[in-house]
């Protein structure tokens, strides 16, 4: 059940006098990479649904208060940011990156000082097979967004219906993703997922993060003659959109790019964005659940954009930490962990529930249509519009004139 719906109950009546340890406050650690789009949306998220649970009196009580770090877009600033929550701070649980190579260079330190952690961002399969090869010291970390290899499936399964089972009847495509750590199992979804949605992969480009000048490859793909191209781009998003659409590259882009899912890419890209299409986890035009939309337009008031993805897992997590609080009975780290192993939660990208001990993928997301699955948009006159899944579609897939498809 949503702790959204339990506020009330979570809340001392008034007038009635707290006990001195339920007065002290509940801290929470937010580790994001504040220059980036994914990133500051982060801590952006995290201290609205702080300020939401505290109007309602906080979780028994206590105020939830939340902490915030900037690592810089750096594993060793984040460790250092992390040592700092636990032993200076004291906080009782962290949020902590989109990036996974960050999120992996945190997961022995939870382990170590025994910090209940979620990460609202980062995908890396790699995350949770850690933490089910070796339990007993990493049981603390969460996996708070799909693993790469559910982004993959996602796509693929999107790609099912708009792409090769529709009117474009397409049938081949060229994987382009960024050299990183999630994308090691999301290439390797895709290349598996990929020829079972009826697309022949013609070529697989990884790219160099650093990369600046994405004509060669655009080139090269080019003459391929692929029918879309499919994307893992996080970190890498505005220079090869800019250049995609600058240089009028005839094949539609179709994947994830974690950058475009907020509205201040249309800005950053000078409109190059429209007609790119992306996996999301939710997004401020569908009602995926009844307070997708609200929290989107709360966001959007408060910081004048709509949130990046790891916004709402951000903002849902949050409220998750705090119910493990209340149902925990308190902030002792082990019995957090295991009242969010049993973690029922209605949040804004749909039922949140985490695998258990004995999965492969421990304390990772589910996965389907009655947990979380994302949707699939496109960027359409500035404007982000719902294609997929045809129960949430508020439009059709749209595409600018140089791109060159059957429809």
């Amino acid at each position: 059940m949503s702790l959204r719906y339990l506020l009330p109950a979570l809340a001392l009546a008034v007038g009635v006098p707290a006990i001195a340890d339920a007065a002290d406050p509940i801290r929470i650690g937010v580790i994001a990479e504040n220059s980036a789009i994914s990133g500051i949306a982060i801590p952006n998220a995290a201290m609205l649904a702080a300020d939401e649970i505290n109007a309602h009196g906080g979780v028994d009580g206590r105020m939830i208060e939340i902490v915030a770090y900037d690592d810089h877009n750096s594993a060793a600033d984040a460790v250092r940011a992390f040592q700092r929550a636990a032993n200076q701070d004291k906080v009782h649980a962290v949020i902590a990156t989109y990036t996974s190579e960050v999120a992996l260079a945190l997961q022995p330190w939870a382990g170590r000082l025994k910090i209940p952690t979620i990460t609202p961002g980062a995908a890396s399969d790699e995350i949770s097979k850690r933490i089910h090869g070796d339990y007993e010291h990493l049981k603390y970390n969460f996996h708070g967004y799909l693993t790469s290899g559910f982004l993959a499936q996602s796509v693929c399964d999107a790609a099912k219906d708009l792409l090769t089972g529709s009117k474009l009847k397409m049938k081949t495509a060229v994987i382009m993703s960024e050299d990183a750590a999630w994308t090691g199992p999301l290439d390797a979804g895709y290349m598996t997922c990929l020829p079972k949605a009826g697309l022949t992969v013609l070529d697989h480009i990884r790219m160099s993060p650093d990369t600046t000048d994405f004509t060669p490859i655009f080139n090269g793909i080019e003459s391929k003659k692929p029918d879309v191209i499919v994307t893992g781009i996080s970190h890498v998003g505005v220079q090869p959109t800019v250049q995609w659409a600058n240089q009028q590259v005839p094949i539609p882009m179709f994947g994830i790019s974690s950058q475009a899912t907020s509205s201040t890419f249309w800005k950053d890209t000078n409109g190059a964005t429209e007609g790119v299409v992306l996996q999301v986890a939710a997004v401020d035009t569908v009602a995926s659940t009844p307070t997708t939309m609200s929290f989107a337009a709360a966001y959007t008031k408060k910081y004048g954009i709509t949130p990046a993805y790891s916004g709402y897992t951000a903002y849902d997590d949050v409220f998750i930490i705090a119910d493990a609080v209340r149902r925990a009975g308190g902030t002792d780290p082990d019995k957090m962990v295991s009242a969010l192993e049993a973690t029922d939660y209605v949040g804004t990208v749909g039922r949140v529930q985490f695998f258990g001990k004995d999965d492969p993928f421990t304390h990772a997301l589910k996965y389907g249509t009655d947990f979380v699955s994302g949707l699939v948009v496109q960027w359409q006159d500035g404007k982000v519009v719902a294609v997929w899944p045809p129960a949430v579609a508020t439009g059709t897939l749209r595409f600018p004139g140089f791109v060159k498809v059957a429809n």
